[in-house]
């Protein structure tokens, strides 16, 4: 499918919007295509069918509005000593025309109209252009204006000014979307060496065989070529000479902007990869990392002192937060480590924005965050002192102290019986002072061993607390390092969205269909007119 310019230009204003915000696009760049025009000619009549817009275009004192008063056989523009410098646009159209309709960005109040019944130029409305070389800058302003709705620009000049550089500059720059005719004015005062210079300098702006017309403007009839440059505009009043002009400038104008496109794709290509970003951060964090762990190993003996005597408080009232680890120090060198790796990506010509923006959300959340991981490690620590092996011991050593003296007073017991029993049947003396001291002493041994090893293994409260606070600063550090390392992600996607948007749009400049394509045949006035 083929895109039209204004849908075009749309789009890629809408994409240099976002990418302007979003940090990638520096405000030059997208400038660049936000001050683009979309207006066409086709903008101020019905595009089936419209008349042709021929202007009038140069510098003072050349004779423009002399021109298109004699065209009008009638003083409808103000000339000579009555308007030295033009500020005003002077519209002659036929009469069965109607401009009830132009666009809002034409100041009417400085237009002057007037209308003809000439049927030869029923199709064609002449425009008299303001003086583009003024240091009146309103006059540039209402050219610029106009410059978008005009299909045939007449670049007048005169033997003494043909050189004028601000008309020329204007030339340059709009030469490629317009046709243009020539017209030498005040011939009646040049010099052939004067014309075939004028002829050179069309020639290395691009026009090969520019069509030019030496006219004079005198109260003295003389002859001039006035009649042949009325009779070529005449040739180009017809609906499929203005559909060339308006596919042509069509073209040109997607061909301008998929250069502007093709430049910031280019200068947003050289951005590093997200890998060696990925990378950049990584080694960032590593080195800071290590920084605020051994910063942070005083603050942690500070509160593993003080919660010694007072773990209770954690593990009974959950309420009861621990005192801060991540204190303003440690956010503070986070913070440092954020701005040596947003300089980092600067110095490698990577938009540090779009990265500072999703960061930021991040950074907001680091104190909380990272209190959060410390005080559930360290309640954890304190619900499971040391590490599995010790639990598993110490459990097994609870046992014993339960077990192991039933055992022994289970025994005690039966041998007890079984005396008793014996006694009875035999008259033997019962058990004597040797057995209970021993079945005493058999009892305390079976209980003291384990009550002694539980005693001495149990994990401190200090020792389980700082090893706790270690572990919620690493998982905590492992939550920061994966959060912005998934920003540094998401940043990249839509880095890679936004490339292939660009792309996009760079592929539909250069789609146009069978159609649309401009082809001009090798008779036509067209030809000559056309900037190569």
């Amino acid at each position: 499918m083929a895109y039209d310019y204004s849908d075009l230009i749309e789009t890629s204003k809408t994409w240099a919007t976002h990418a302007h915000s979003a940090g990638w696009l520096d405000e030059e760049l997208a400038d660049k295509l936000l001050t683009l025009d979309n207006r066409l000619p086709n903008a101020l009549f019905s595009k089936d069918s419209r008349p042709l817009i021929v202007a009038f275009f140069g510098g003072s004192g050349v004779g423009k509005s002399t021109l298109i008063n004699r065209l009008a056989g009638k003083p409808i523009a103000k000339a000579g000593i009555e308007r030295p410098t033009s500020r005003e646009v002077t519209l002659f159209y036929h009469q069965s025309l109607s401009l009830q309709h132009l666009p809002d960005h034409l100041p009417l109040s400085q237009i002057n109209t007037a209308q003809h019944d000439e049927e030869a130029q029923k199709n064609i409305i002449w425009i008299d252009m303001p003086d583009i070389d003024s240091s009146t800058q309103a006059n540039k302003q209402l050219v610029l204006q106009w410059l978008p709705h005009i299909d045939v620009l007449i670049y007048v000049v005169s033997p003494e000014r043909y050189r004028d550089q601000k008309s020329w500059q204007l030339l340059l720059a709009e030469g490629a979307r317009h046709g243009w005719l020539f017209i030498l004015n005040q011939w009646d005062n040049g010099l052939p060496e004067q014309f075939d210079d004028f002829k050179v300098q069309l020639h290395k702006a691009g026009f090969f065989d520019p069509v030019i017309f030496k006219t004079v403007c005198t109260d003295n009839a003389q002859p001039d070529e006035f009649k042949q440059f009325e009779i070529t505009i005449t040739s180009l009043a017809t609906q499929h000479i203005i559909e060339q002009l308006e596919q042509r400038e069509q073209q040109v104008r997607k061909t301008e902007l998929k250069t502007h496109l093709q430049f910031i794709s280019n200068s947003l290509a050289q951005c590093p990869s997200e890998q060696l970003v990925l990378e950049e951060w990584t080694k960032h964090w590593q080195q800071s990392s290590k920084q605020l762990t051994q910063g942070l190993r005083w603050p942690c003996q500070q509160v593993a002192n003080y919660y010694t005597n007072h773990a209770s408080d954690l593990i009974q009232h959950a309420a009861h937060p621990i005192i801060a680890i991540w204190d303003t120090w440690a956010q503070s060198r986070f913070l440092d480590v954020l701005d040596e790796f947003f300089i980092d990506l600067q110095q490698r010509h990577l938009p540090s924005k779009p990265f500072k923006a999703r960061v930021a959300q991040i950074s907001d959340k680091t104190t909380k965050l990272m209190q959060h991981k410390i005080e559930l490690a360290a309640r954890h620590a304190l619900v499971n002192p040391g590490n599995s092996w010790q639990r598993y011991f110490l459990k097994t050593m609870h046992i014993c102290e339960i077990f192991l003296p039933l055992a022994a007073m289970m025994w005690v017991g039966s041998q007890v019986f079984i005396a008793f029993y014996q006694s009875n049947q035999s008259n033997m003396h019962y058990l004597g002072v040797d057995f209970a001291i021993h079945s005493a002493l058999l009892i305390a041994l079976t209980w003291l061993p384990p009550f002694f090893i539980i005693k001495k293994m149990q994990p401190s409260i200090k020792s389980s607390l700082l090893k706790g606070l270690d572990k919620g600063i690493n998982q905590g550090m492992y939550s920061v390092d994966k959060q912005i390392s998934e920003a540094i992600q998401m940043v990249y996607q839509e880095y890679n969205e936004s490339m292939m948007t660009l792309k996009e749009l760079i592929e539909h400049c250069e789609d146009t269909s069978a159609e649309q394509r401009v082809t001009i045949e090798k008779n036509s006035p067209l030809t000559r007119m056309l900037l190569n």
